[in-house]
């Protein structure tokens, strides 16, 4: 469950594996606070079911400060564990895990440090992720929306 403010009132919405299934249009904004240049993505997301879950993939256009465009795509693949929704890499390791009630995960890939929050104020319709991440090398924001097609 979710929390969802409707005109000042707090409605219960339950989040399950299955309403993401379908195309979702997603735009990324990222602040390389390191490098000191902003960069975005825009594209789209696919959630299909599989054994077990759903996949994930994006294919889009990544462009960081005033470089060209490039093609960029990622997968991962999605399941329900315990209550909560987990978040694999495409080869099946483990990235991070989180309850769809609180939204937020933690995902330590020393030396860096990934934190996420999901935001589904607009489910089933529209949701954001923002991710702080954090290194010897890294430190950038990442906020992507996500808008059913």
């Amino acid at each position: 469950m979710a929390a969802k403010r409707s005109g000042g009132m707090s409605i219960s919405i339950r989040i399950t594996l299955a309403g993401f299934e379908g195309r979702w249009v997603l735009r990324r904004h990222i602040d390389d606070r390191l490098g000191g240049q902003l960069g975005r993505f825009e594209g789209h997301a696919d959630f299909c079911e599989t054994h077990g879950g759903m996949s994930y993939r994006e294919e889009g256009w990544l462009t960081l400060g005033s470089s060209t465009p490039l093609f960029a795509s990622r997968d991962y693949r999605w399941r329900e564990e315990g209550g909560r929704i987990a978040v694999d890499y495409a080869d099946g390791r483990p990235f991070h895990d989180f309850d769809p009630a609180e939204g937020a995960a933690f995902h330590a890939c020393d030396p860096d440090s990934y934190c996420v929050t999901y935001d589904f104020s607009g489910w089933p319709d529209a949701w954001q992720s923002d991710w702080a991440v954090t290194g010897p090398r890294k430190d950038y924001v990442m906020t992507t929306h996500y808008l059913r097609a």
